[in-house]
């Protein structure tokens, strides 16, 4: 909508107004949620030798080339499932496992089944970055690799259907899991059945959390059931621990403190392609809109502005939250606010609870996004 409105002492300085997240309801087609299943924006340029290790952290220079030959072991297979190419890439795995000396587990794999790596580490230590190194470097196509966060595979099965997503995904050589996080007992059961027929058919894994697969499920839910669950799904990965501190902090300033309402509203108007939301109007419309489509929400985004920002009133509400600010930090999107600063969002409840280890991320995620914005305030 155009305007030429000038904000309260002020000039006219733009001449369109920012765009409200609240106003829009994005329409997702599933074959597009099959088609994004690649490694964000953020992760589109990065390879192994752009990952700087720590060389305090001898384990991140060890995990570059663990992974740079997993992805060799990849090379020469066609991902057709169980059968002749099947056996050729579970050959191929096996020589890959012998060469590594089998160090990430004692417990030899089966030979009939692919093997899976398993990134195990703290918030910002480049998980990320070598799952998407190692989607880059398998030499497959891209259609036959796909790259996605736990949700986003969950919320492909709920557009797909089960039996649907499995005879998709079978044709791929490489499956890499971003965030593997298991929030329920029934994305439990699912994933793990997921899995479990994506492994018949002969397609490798590969997957990143902060806990190690046997632990998943540890402050969240004690039945039975479901700790049989983690324990199968942890079976399909070989554990490769990555110590480090949160590369997003070292060396860098403290996120800077909230700006004034009108600061961001300011600015809003100033960023062509900027969003302007009130807080907690973006959260209640969340709730309106499935997860699946926040990516969408953020298509063209060049900043988003919000202000009141304040507490996150329950658990809901905040892991909605959680999934916009990957969504943003993914695509890179400036976040500018007001109000209480970002690590003031979760309650010390939440903080403490079975989602912790989301809810730091996305104070993580959202104070790097912080830093970003600070050049869209006029100083």
């Amino acid at each position: 909508m155009s305007s030429s409105t000038a904000l309260p002492g002020q000039s006219p300085i733009a001449e369109t107004a920012p765009l409200s997240l609240c106003a829009l309801q994005p329409l997702v087609p599933a074959d597009r949620l099959v088609a994004e299943m690649v490694p964000p924006p953020r992760f589109d340029s990065v390879r192994f030798d752009t990952y700087v290790p720590d060389p305090n952290q001898p384990s991140q220079t060890e995990a570059v080339r663990v992974l740079s030959d997993f992805a060799a072991g990849l090379g020469g297979a066609h991902a057709s499932g169980s059968g002749k190419a099947g056996r050729s890439r579970s050959a191929s795995f096996e020589g890959w496992w012998r060469a590594t000396g089998g160090r990430f587990s004692k417990k030899p794999a089966a030979p009939s089944a692919p093997l899976g790596v398993y990134l195990d580490g703290g918030y910002g230590v480049g998980k990320t970055h070598l799952l998407a190194s190692l989607w880059h470097a398998t030499p497959a196509a891209p259609s036959l690799k796909a790259f996605g966060t736990f949700v986003e595979l969950t919320n492909l099965v709920g557009a797909l259907g089960f039996q649907q997503t499995v005879q998709t995904l079978s044709r791929h050589r490489l499956l890499c899991i971003d965030e593997f996080e298991l929030d329920d007992p029934g994305d439990t059961v699912l994933v793990s059945s997921l899995l479990s027929r994506l492994v018949e058919a002969g397609v490798a894994l590969a997957a990143t959390s902060n806990t190690l697969p046997g632990r998943l499920g540890e402050g969240r839910f004690a039945a039975a059931d479901f700790l049989r669950e983690i324990q199968g799904l942890s079976s399909h990965f070989r554990p490769l621990r990555i110590d480090g501190e949160d590369y997003r902090h070292r060396g860098l300033p403290e996120a800077p403190a909230p700006y004034s309402d009108e600061q961001v509203t300011k600015a809003a108007y100033a960023t062509e392609g900027a969003s302007l939301d009130d807080f907690p109007s973006l959260l209640d419309h969340l709730a309106r809109v499935h997860p699946s489509r926040y990516g969408a929400l953020t298509d063209g985004l060049r900043a988003v502005c919000l202000t009141e920002v304040q507490p996150v009133p329950d658990q809901s509400t905040a892991l909605r939250l959680v999934v916009l600010a990957d969504r943003l930090y993914d695509r890179e999107v400036p976040v500018l606010a007001s109000g209480l600063p970002f690590d003031r969002l979760f309650s010390e409840e939440m903080l403490n609870g079975g989602y912790r280890k989301k809810y730091f991320r996305a104070i993580s995620r959202l104070t790097a996004l912080a830093r970003d914005a600070k050049g869209l305030v006029a100083q």
